[in-house]
């Protein structure tokens, strides 16, 4: 990277399309948990690229792989077999239980194509009428016009209307509604088992066992929304496996590449059977670079104690984060699972992650008034010490009022 921060945002601010609100803060490398920025200073990583790093950064094995794949053969497209899909798609079975995967680019991507499966999946079983998607309000699922149509936040809304309908969203809190909400037009209910964008909320047991009750009486297609959950985060290869949730399709993004680009839509048998050559596509889905990079993270992940790691290192932090919350006054709530937690304030949060930043700590603001931490899966517990010391100090810095 070349020029010094200010050089950057200049340039930016002529050629760049301004739809992101940035930090000031530039980077140009990183090394595990920490990234460096044009001066050389380092900074511990608590956000991982919005949960997207998750062997932190300058990963040797996946460096190796990237490099290696890099040199041999990126793409071909998918109107040509290649020998890693198969090989991705078989450890995604393995870790979920859902035996088919698509590959797209992204979890929007992901969340997208199931979206359109789940209408596919009646279309072909002519059943006339099941079109209408049952979310939840505070979820967030992405930014295009299917994704977006199931995210219930209007400022995300608004702007775009009309978007894909009928959506009919539920209150996470009411779970003896949830019953009367779905039913015989009703396509797929999608849901986050824990909110990211919207607070880092688990949902509660009876509203998760409502939803999967009404899901199986009904016949009604479950979408497990694992974006953000996924792949180890909770402690758990998805999140799902911690509601006992059986769910008919499971979106997945961030952490499947380490850093690279991919997304995957997980589907059961039962629904792969209703899709046919032409119901969708991607051209960069699936290729030969994204699913090395995948390969490298899933090993991490299946084959060297990654997931145990993440409960017990989680476990760590929790008793850090309720602690920190027990002596911050500012602290209402401390939630979250694994190594996937936030602190809701009671006041906004942006004075705190700022307050980070300066002090040499990434954490990332959500919901307002949310201190989110999605730390690399592999971060050390003397890391995620120096971390909680500076949100104390930022933390019990701040007033009531501010």
């Amino acid at each position: 990277m070349t020029g010094t921060l200010e050089d950057i945002r200049a340039l930016e601010a002529r050629h760049v399309l301004g739809t992101y609100r940035r930090l000031p803060v530039a980077f140009g490398r990183g090394r595990g948990s920490c990234l460096y920025d044009a001066d050389g200073r380092e900074y511990l990583d608590l956000v991982s690229g919005i949960g997207v790093a998750s062997l932190g950064h300058a990963h040797p094995r996946l460096t190796e792989a990237i490099a290696d794949q890099a040199g041999t053969l990126l793409q071909t497209s998918n109107l040509y077999y290649h020998p890693l899909q198969a090989a991705v798609a078989g450890r995604l079975a393995e870790l979920s239980g859902l035996q088919r995967t698509f590959f797209c680019n992204s979890g929007t991507e992901a969340v997208e194509a199931c979206l359109k499966f789940a209408r596919r999946y009646w279309h072909t079983k002519e059943v006339a009428g099941r079109r209408g998607f049952v979310a939840v309000t505070g979820g967030f699922h992405g930014r295009s016009m299917g994704a977006l149509s199931v995210t219930h936040d209007p400022h995300y809304r608004e702007p775009f209307v009309p978007l894909v309908e009928p959506v009919t969203f539920l209150d996470p809190g009411r779970p003896e509604a949830v019953a009367a909400a779905i039913g015989d037009t009703t396509a797929a209910v999608i849901c986050e088992p824990i909110q990211g964008e919207g607070g880092v909320r688990p949902l509660s047991e009876a509203f998760a066992r409502a939803l999967a009750d009404a899901c199986q009486r009904t016949e009604t297609l479950l979408i497990a929304d694992e974006v953000q959950t996924g792949l180890g985060r909770t402690g758990e290869g998805f999140g799902f496996q911690r509601l006992g949730w059986q769910p008919d399709l499971v979106s997945v993004g961030k952490a499947l590449g380490g850093g690279v680009p991919v997304g995957a839509a997980l589907l059961a048998e039962r629904v792969a059977e209703t899709i046919f050559p032409g119901d969708h596509g991607s051209t960069y889905g699936g290729n030969l670079l994204s699913c090395r990079a995948a390969l490298v993270f899933l090993e991490q992940l299946m084959d060297s104690g990654l997931i145990a790691r993440v409960r017990s290192v989680g476990a760590h932090l929790e008793v850090l984060l309720r602690a920190l919350g027990a002596q911050c006054p500012v602290v209402a709530e401390v939630r979250g699972a694994g190594l996937m937690w936030g602190l809701e304030l009671i006041i906004d949060a942006a004075p705190a992650v700022m307050g980070a930043l300066e002090r040499g700590l990434l954490v990332n603001r959500t919901d307002a008034r949310v201190v989110r931490l999605l730390p690399p899966l592999n971060i050390e517990p003397a890391d995620l010490d120096r971390a909680v010391e500076i949100l104390e100090d930022v933390l019990t810095g701040m007033k009531a009022s501010a």
